[in-house]
């Protein structure tokens, strides 16, 4: 019989400690932080002057806010959405100037801007030379919705722009509309969608084998139907917008890796075919 020994652990060997759990509280909402939730209800409830009241006392009694960016561009759509046309586009051109790192709601306020300079043209002395100005901005996004509205007015100007625009698929069918509204004949845009396919492969976690889809390019705005929120929100993170893929792909070569994102499902990349 082997004798059974009890092991302790002498004073040179003291017993760890349990682990310790730390609670963190939450962050205090601070004032401005208030006032933000309270203009963002209002917002919700479309009460806009009461809203724009609060974004406009969040800018003036709290010049260091870490929120301001999000303060002046939500102002600025208030402002929109209450039909004060001028004055969002005065302020979309404020927020651009002061936050030229904002590069998603940059590129929504550039659009938003665009929108109420169409509809003051004619009214508004600063409207159609922010549209001309805007036909030079480096997003051809942007050079297509300014030309799009100097359209309506039959501006002659816009004809280079939407000679462009034919040859990116989401809005080729609009300018190609305002280009006959203007007597021109739009140019032949060579078909590119024929015979060219978006590859989809989705890897779940936890499997072995990928699902493999094939959707043909003029549907390439399902993608998004693929990706979760926190896949979509990743993409947009790097500079893409799902809703595009069709303009990014058809001047890409097959074989092209246009989106490869994941979240804690699975994992989806998107490459031209």
């Amino acid at each position: 019989m082997f004798p059974f020994f009890l092991w302790a652990a002498g004073p040179s060997e003291p017993a760890l400690p349990a682990p310790i759990l730390a609670l963190v509280a939450p962050a205090k909402e601070g004032p401005a932080d208030l006032l933000f939730r309270q203009a963002k209800n209002l917002r919700y409830g479309q009460r806009w002057y009461e809203a724009t009241a609060l974004y406009r006392q969040i800018l003036r009694e709290y010049p260091t806010y870490s929120r301001l960016p999000e303060v002046r561009f939500w102002l600025a759509s208030t402002l929109e959405s209450d039909q004060r046309w001028d004055s969002a586009a005065d302020t979309y051109t404020e927020f651009l100037t002061l936050h030229p790192d904002q590069k998603i709601l940059g590129r929504e306020a550039k659009l938003n801007r665009i929108h109420c300079w169409g509809l003051r043209q004619g009214q508004s002395l600063q409207a159609t030379p922010g549209l001309i100005s805007a036909l030079g901005d480096p997003s051809s996004e942007v050079q297509i919705a300014a030309a799009l509205q100097l359209s309506k007015k039959g501006d002659r100007r816009a004809v280079e722009a939407l000679q462009e625009g034919l040859k990116t698929a989401s809005c080729s069918e609009s300018c190609r509309l305002a280009l006959l509204s203007m007597g021109v004949e739009p140019k032949a845009a060579a078909s590119t969608l024929n015979g060219r396919f978006l590859v989809l492969r989705i890897q779940e976690k936890g499997k072995s084998d990928a699902v493999t889809i094939r959707l043909a390019m003029g549907l390439a705005k399902a993608v998004a139907g693929y990706l979760s929120d926190a896949q979509i929100q990743q993409a947009r993170h790097k500079g893409i917008e799902p809703d595009r893929l069709m303009d990014m792909a058809l001047n890409a070569p097959k074989g092209t890796v246009l989106l490869s994102v994941d979240d804690k499902d699975s994992s989806i990349t998107v490459t031209t075919e």
